[in-house]
C-alpha cells in the first residue's frame, strides 16, 4: 500500500480521479517516483493553496489528511458510479492501476474501502495564507 496526502482543490467532476490517473500513468508507468507524487498530491497543492504547513504535511501541528492507495488495484472508470452529480466523467472506460482505499481525516476514516463513511457537512473552510509563497 501506499500512503499519501489529500489535497483536494475545487474543479471539475473528475476531482474523485486525480489521484488514479496521476498514479496510474505516472507512478506504474515509471514516468513519476512515487515521492514526485506523493510531493505532487500533497505538499506542493498545500503551497499552492496557501495552506502549508497547516496541510500538505505530516508533522507535529499539521492537520494531515492520509490516503492509502493500493498501487495494484485495477478501476475501469465509470463517471456513473462517482460521488459527483454530473453522471459521466472525461475518462469513462479507462482502466487505472492504483485507487485509494481508505482517506483518514483529522482522525477519523472518512473513506474505507471506496465507500464514503464521513456524513455530510463534517468538511472545515481553511482560510488560505495570501502571504505564503508557492
Amino acid at each position: 500500500m501506499v500512503v499519501a496526502l489529500l489535497q483536494s482543490g475545487q474543479g471539475v467532476a473528475d476531482l474523485e480521479t486525480l489521484m488514479p490517473m496521476l498514479f496510474s500513468a505516472g507512478v506504474a508507468t515509471g514516468r513519476l517516483s512515487l515521492p514526485r507524487f506523493v510531493e505532487l498530491t500533497s505538499t506542493a497543492a498545500a503551497r499552492l493553496f496557501g495552506l502549508y504547513p497547516r496541510k500538505g504535511t505530516i508533522a507535529v501541528g499539521s492537520d494531515a489528511d492520509l490516503v492509502v492507495l493500493d498501487p495494484q488495484a485495477r478501476k475501469v472508470i465509470d463517471g456513473r458510479s462517482m460521488q459527483s452529480r454530473a453522471g459521466y466523467s472525461v475518462y469513462d472506460g479507462m482502466t487505472v492501476t492504483g485507487w485509494p482505499r481508505y482517506t483518514v481525516s483529522r482522525g477519523e476514516v472518512v473513506l474505507d474501502g471506496g465507500e464514503v463513511a464521513a456524513p455530510p457537512g463534517r468538511g472545515q473552510w481553511l482560510r488560505r495564507d495570501r502571504t505564503a509563497a508557492p
